[in-house]
């Protein structure tokens, strides 16, 4: 059964509401949201596991869209984000982060919106709070909180809550923002980074002024990057850093790409050169994310996840598809828990 679209949707919700649209040709989608976020929590493995079919950052996505299109929720939606929060449900390293943010967000639409009640709209800000001190502690000695692409997501939830822009822990996101611009190549990630730079957040789509405005929108010529000619050899390494597995090390093969090639074609090309060599991928709003090596995948309930290093031990900020190894890298994906 095809997994719900709850994020996708919530997405083009979001930016179908900040283009100001005369009318309310989105009612119908909005209808189909809601339904998706009924469908993302059906099933044995949702009641048993206790989260949804996508993921929670889909959900808290879902939730916002809702709210900036002032619609409620059932109170037992809320009281599911609130629960992973609590229970720390929400993911590791950067993606707990953006996944932590996103879901703040939402809850603080849905209390600052009034679509809450008072016992339940004072839960939401104690929560929030602490998903602000979490982020706090997580920025680094380089103004990075959690990963680049979800130190976006941070500062939009300290927009929402009102953070002033001279704050060190705000200044120092924002200055490493700026310095690695080049790395929000997608319109997915474009999307979350704009906001910020302009200072606003997505909860501010909710009240933002529709008036007229000229169309200063021009197309832009683009001139195709050039290929880098000749090949490159990568040394690809699969680990399984867990207690059930027989050994560490499980492949450790070098792979020849073309120059340009980024680590998704090192893991093609691994398929090609080895046929028992298998992966695969799920789409999410940061680009490919790795779900299975050589049979192994990488499961929410078991809290483990495919961590992307460059050896010896340095983690991979890009995704799969968008990280483009340099000749005789030795890269490591190393099944991990959180």
């Amino acid at each position: 059964t095809e997994r719900p679209q709850t994020g996708r949707l919530a997405l083009y919700l979001l930016g179908l509401r900040a283009t100001c649209p005369p009318s309310e040709p989105h009612r119908l989608l909005v209808t189909w949201l809601k339904y998706h976020l009924e469908e993302d929590w059906t099933g044995e493995c949702s009641r048993r596991h206790g989260h949804p079919l996508t993921s929670y950052y889909q959900y808290g996505l879902g939730v916002l869209a809702l709210c900036v299109h002032k619609k409620r929720v059932r109170e037992e939606v809320t009281r599911r984000l609130l629960a992973a929060q609590h229970h720390g449900r929400l993911g590791h390293g950067g993606t707990a982060v953006d996944t932590e943010a996103v879901v703040a967000l939402a809850l603080t639409c849905l209390e600052r919106r009034r679509l809450v009640g008072a016992r339940l709209a004072a839960e939401i800000r104690a929560a929030t709070q602490e998903v602000s001190r979490s982020m706090a502690k997580a920025q680094g000695p380089d103004g990075i909180i959690g990963n680049i692409y979800s130190t976006p997501w941070a500062l939009q939830l300290f927009l929402a809550q009102g953070m002033c822009h001279t704050e060190p822990l705000y200044s120092r996101a924002m200055a490493a923002l700026l310095g690695n611009l080049d790395t929000f190549g997608t319109a997915a990630t474009m999307a979350q980074v704009l906001p910020v730079l302009h200072g606003h957040s997505y909860l501010d789509i909710a009240s933002m002024p529709c008036g007229e405005e000229p169309d200063t929108l021009t197309p832009m010529a683009m001139e195709p990057a050039a290929e880098s000619p000749g090949n490159k050899t990568v040394r690809l390494v699969v680990e399984c850093a867990q207690p059930w597995c027989f050994e560490l090390r499980l492949y450790d093969q070098q792979v020849s790409v073309p120059a340009a090639a980024s680590l998704l074609d090192v893991l093609q090309a691994a398929t090609t050169q080895e046929p028992h060599f298998t992966f695969d991928t799920q789409d999410t709003a940061q680009g490919p994310y790795l779900t299975q090596v050589l049979g192994l995948e990488a499961r929410q309930q078991k809290r483990n996840y495919w961590q992307l290093l460059s050896a010896p031990n340095t983690p991979l900020l890009k995704s799969v598809a968008d990280y483009i190894p340099h000749d005789g890298e030795t890269l490591i994906l190393r099944l991990s828990e959180w």
